[in-house]
């Protein structure tokens, strides 16, 4: 078994675990200035959260944290694709049919560079059954690599594609804003509104009229001659164009009534949805051999193959005419769905995910809630592949929760209306905040006060918990920790006092487990001072030659030998 192999054996069975959130990433160390630890907030805020999809776990927490788009591909999900802050390209995995652009075909578990692509600024992304690759950058330029048994690169050749190449064959002076892949054909959206295809064409998924296979892109004319096109997607061996007024146009395989029209004889040229009419479509997005839209309404409409419930209609029976999706009574803003996969997604208003159809092997043949915040997470957790339905990108948005802002604000001299003196050094904070997080502040505050002196704890612990007030969150050493635990106490702060307790549990060693055995006993922190007295027990022969256990109290001591005896930690 190859190494790459061992890999994915090991994914399986880890399943979906290792979700990367915010609050995963290891705190500042104590001293970071405020600017810093505003930079780290902003990029953990542009961080994408790809840990749902096992590839990930190739990368390097360091790597991950460069990411801003990515896209999982391939027959089984085992082919990334991923562009980092900096515009640079890598891609990691199995590498079918050189799919990865690495100039050969050897899998990789190591993020390798793309040199041709670093810098272009991706737009968007597909890929088809083979694999091949589909490319736009920001400028509009497209790159196709991978397989090309079906000339699906458009590059005029049957060769595959090991390298990115720009298609460049009557798409010169072309913007190219959308792409779309089938299983082996291919399709390009322009700024002007013309769609041109290449590739397989064994049904007329390339709408040239023919059933032969087209080697270069051409502009798809017939019903679309005069029409603006404004969204694009591909079935397994089929084409859809939504056109600015709302209708929809398909060509292509019609097998299972993929293409709506009442039938199911194949279509070589695009034809408009008759049954349509009066509904204006936004958005189309296809299946393996189903098609979902979304109205200006907020509305679904489904059709195709239904053998895994993708429909959403409540069977399993196919449907050739547009049917009627209920997702709850809410509108909805987002359909998803993937040309290698019978599964279907949609997002409401409210924010709500829904999916439907072959979910991990099992059928669900109603729109079923779920608790993702986006689509994405469905073909991550349930998709058969597990694989990306698009290009997922981190929003380019600054936008901070009110939760973020708070946590932005502390210690800023700019806002704060009240400074704390702690050992010579100034916290600022902002009164209301304080009285409205700590029951203690909220009884001594003045609207007056604008210093207070604090001497019963030091700078450290302090800062730490009036920083804890903005954020949740303590950043401390486990020493450190114990006065904090200390302060909790005192100003009956139950939830530090849990945290606190956690940090010095996390932060042990034979150095210092009997300071905070002391300190868990001076509080009153039963579970802290059993956690400590285990560790020492576990470690007893270094612990007992430390200095914090030549000096320990008399009492503690005594308490500390009899406690060993009983649990039996004397025996030879």
């Amino acid at each position: 078994m190859s190494m790459f192999a061992e890999q994915l054996e090991e994914w399986s069975c880890r399943g979906t675990q290792g979700q990367i959130h915010m609050e995963d990433a290891s705190p500042p160390s104590q001293g970071v200035s405020v600017k810093v630890l505003e930079a780290t907030l902003l990029s953990a805020l542009k961080m994408l959260d790809v840990g749902k999809w096992p590839i990930f776990s190739l990368c390097s927490q360091e790597e991950l944290k460069l990411i801003r788009q990515a896209c999982v591909f391939g027959s089984a999900g085992n082919e990334v694709l991923y562009a980092t802050e900096n515009d640079e390209v890598f891609v990691l995995g199995m590498n079918c049919s050189g799919c990865l652009g690495t100039g050969d075909m050897q899998s990789t578990i190591e993020p390798r560079r793309l040199d041709s692509l670093c810098g272009k600024k991706i737009a968007c992304l597909s890929y088809g059954s083979g694999p091949h690759v589909v490319l736009a950058t920001e400028e509009g330029e497209v790159y196709t690599w991978g397989h090309n048994a079906y000339s699906q690169l458009g590059n005029g050749t049957t060769n595959h594609g090991f390298v990115p190449c720009q298609v460049s064959t009557n798409l010169v002076n072309k913007k190219v804003i959308e792409v779309a892949c089938g299983s082996h054909h291919s399709m390009v959206l322009t700024s002007d509104g013309e769609v041109y295809t290449w590739g397989y064409n064994n049904s007329g998924q390339v709408g040239s009229g023919s059933t032969a296979n087209q080697p270069i892109p051409r502009r798809v004319t017939s019903c679309l001659q005069n029409k603006i096109v404004v969204n694009i997607a591909c079935g397994q061996m089929c084409s859809m164009a939504v056109v600015e007024n709302g209708e929809v146009y398909v060509w292509g395989y019609n097998g299972n009534g993929q293409l709506g029209l009442g039938s199911s004889g194949n279509q070589p040229t695009p034809c408009r949805i008759a049954a349509l009419q009066g509904i204006r479509v936004q958005r189309v997005a296809c299946g393996y051999a189903h098609t979902l839209v979304l109205t200006d309404e907020g509305q679904i409409y489904a059709w195709g193959a239904n053998s895994y419930g993708q429909l959403g209609t409540g069977n399993k029976s196919n449907a050739s005419y547009p049917t009627t999706v209920v997702v709850d009574k809410d509108r909805v803003i987002e359909i998803a769905a993937c040309h290698s996969a019978h599964t279907s997604a949609a997002k409401t208003q409210s924010g709500q995910v829904y999916m439907w159809g072959q979910c991990r092997g099992q059928s669900v043949i109603l729109p079923h809630l779920t608790h993702f915040a986006c689509t994405d997470d469905v073909f991550a957790c349930f998709a058969t592949p597990a694989v990306m339905w698009r290009l997922l990108s981190v929003e380019p948005d600054d936008h901070l929760t009110v939760a973020q802002s708070l946590k932005k604000e502390f210690d800023n001299p700019e806002t704060a209306d009240l400074k704390f003196l702690v050992d010579g050094k100034y916290i600022h904070v902002h009164k209301v905040l304080l009285k409205i997080r700590c029951e203690h502040f909220r009884s001594i505050l003045n609207n007056d006060d604008e210093i207070i002196e604090m001497s019963e704890f030091s700078y450290p612990v302090y800062r730490a918990f009036l920083e804890y007030l903005y954020t949740d969150n303590i950043r401390l050493p486990p020493e450190d920790a114990i006065g904090l635990l200390d302060l909790a106490t005192l100003y009956r702060e139950n939830r530090l006092k849990k945290l606190c307790q956690q940090t010095i549990k996390q932060g042990i060693s034979e150095e210092n487990a009997i300071a905070l055995l002391s300190a868990a006993v001076k509080y009153e922190a039963q579970d802290l001072e059993e956690f400590c007295f285990r560790f020492c027990i576990n470690h007893l022969t270094v612990v007992t030659q430390t200095q914090g256990f030549a000096e320990m109290d008399h009492d503690l001591l005594k308490n500390f030998i009899s406690k060993a005896s009983r649990v039996g930690a004397f025996r030879n």
